[in-house]
């Protein structure tokens, strides 16, 4: 059970996780929630292009950590001899994770950075799978199911001391 990343630098920070710690987090997460091969996008930006998709899609106007937007497929109406390409099936969507603001974030928070960076990877990964924390319940769920995650990782409940 692994996951197909496509990688997307678009941030001048020096301390962007490694590729390899981006996969193992992720796997991990699959792993765990018994997912087969899925393919992803994970892209780093600054905070003006975080900033500027916050505005658009969440009516927003400020930097945030992380976005996560899952792929719909759209209904097609196709002849009956043409069949769709199962690849798209396999497309979970796009994870944006603003490099400043998880920097800022962890250091705010006194987390060692890279947990924080696989903290916000598994939170993001989460909402494409059609996790949410609006409702409280939700957010219990949702918060358990990162905790479970991380400890296999070594790392400590990023939702202790708040």
């Amino acid at each position: 059970m692994s996951a197909t990343l496509d990688l997307q630098l678009a941030s001048d920070c020096s301390d962007i996780p490694k590729l390899e710690d981006i996969q193992l987090w992720i796997d991990t997460l699959f792993l765990h929630q018994q997912i087969a091969d899925k393919e992803m996008t994970v892209r780093i930006v600054d905070d003006a292009e975080i900033q500027q998709l916050n505005q658009q899609y969440r009516g927003k106007n400020k930097p945030t950590n992380v976005l996560s937007f899952p792929f719909e497929m759209p209904e097609l109406s196709l002849p009956i001899d043409v069949q769709m390409d199962e690849s798209l099936s396999q497309f979970l969507g796009d994870i944006v994770i603003c490099a400043p603001v998880v920097k800022r974030e962890s250091q705010q928070q006194n987390k060692i950075l890279n947990h924080h960076w696989a903290h916000m990877l598994i939170h993001g990964t989460l909402h494409l799978l059609g996790y949410d924390h609006i409702e409280e319940q939700e957010a219990q769920e949702m918060e358990s199911i990162e905790i479970a995650i991380l400890q296999k990782l070594a790392i400590d409940d990023p939702y202790q001391n708040h």
